[in-house]
């Protein structure tokens, strides 16, 4: 399923196009695991974690989707220098949470929500901040007109998702959590490396892609 030349874009619109948020306990996602072991973990974890919203920008080129990847600044107080998607807790003036994507990644990086089509949501992640975090998919049309907030982020790069999703890609790291062994897995791009929650995220867009439970 994950040779190179394979058209992601219409099996990931095919799969997730008009999906709807998952909120319910049950659909939580923990560190990019499966469902069972996620519900298993969740113990550990905030048991009332703040919502949050991201944006899952894949940028539709020609050539084939990339996903665009967000660094924080150094200065901030939490996940200082990580790689991240746009995003943020939910706002009371927020009326849903592809709004709040929307919102927060036209603040951080100054992305057009008209160059943005929302369509598809994938489970809750929740993260060790205490956050409950819904990815918000969307398709972006280029060319991508950004101007970043340096308060907020200290630059922009774009991945292949063929990258992404390659297994032969992926390094394995084990973390205990709790008292269960974790293999997670971290994904190095020129330099950089996706790792935590956002490299969580991407695996379950990959997974979920694949036949039988994700």
């Amino acid at each position: 399923m994950r040779d190179a030349g394979q058209d992601w874009r219409s099996r990931i619109l095919r799969r997730f196009e008009g999906s709807q948020p998952q909120h319910e306990l049950a659909d939580w996602r923990l560190l990019g695991v499966d469902s069972e072991r996620s519900q298993r973990l969740q113990k550990h974890f905030p048991a009332e974690p703040v919502p949050a919203a991201v944006l899952v920008p894949l940028v539709d080129h020609p050539g084939g989707l990339t996903v665009l990847l967000t660094q924080r600044a150094t200065h901030l107080a939490k996940h200082s220098g990580q790689i991240s998607f746009p995003g943020g807790r939910m706002e009371p003036t927020d009326p849903d949470v592809a709004s709040a994507a929307l919102r927060e990644a036209q603040e951080e990086i100054g992305l057009d929500p008209a160059c943005v089509r929302v369509f598809g949501y994938l489970p809750d992640h929740i993260v060790i901040s205490g956050f409950r975090v819904t990815p918000v998919l969307s398709l972006v049309t280029p060319p991508i007109a950004l101007n970043l907030n340096p308060d907020e982020v200290a630059g922009v790069f774009e991945v292949p998702v063929a990258h992404v999703f390659d297994p032969r890609n992926h390094e394995a790291r084990l973390r205990r959590v709790g008292d269960e062994e974790l293999m997670l897995y971290d994904i190095p791009w020129e330099g950089r490396s996706i790792w935590g929650a956002t490299a969580g995220m991407l695996l379950t867009l990959m997974r979920m892609l694949e036949p039988g439970p994700a």
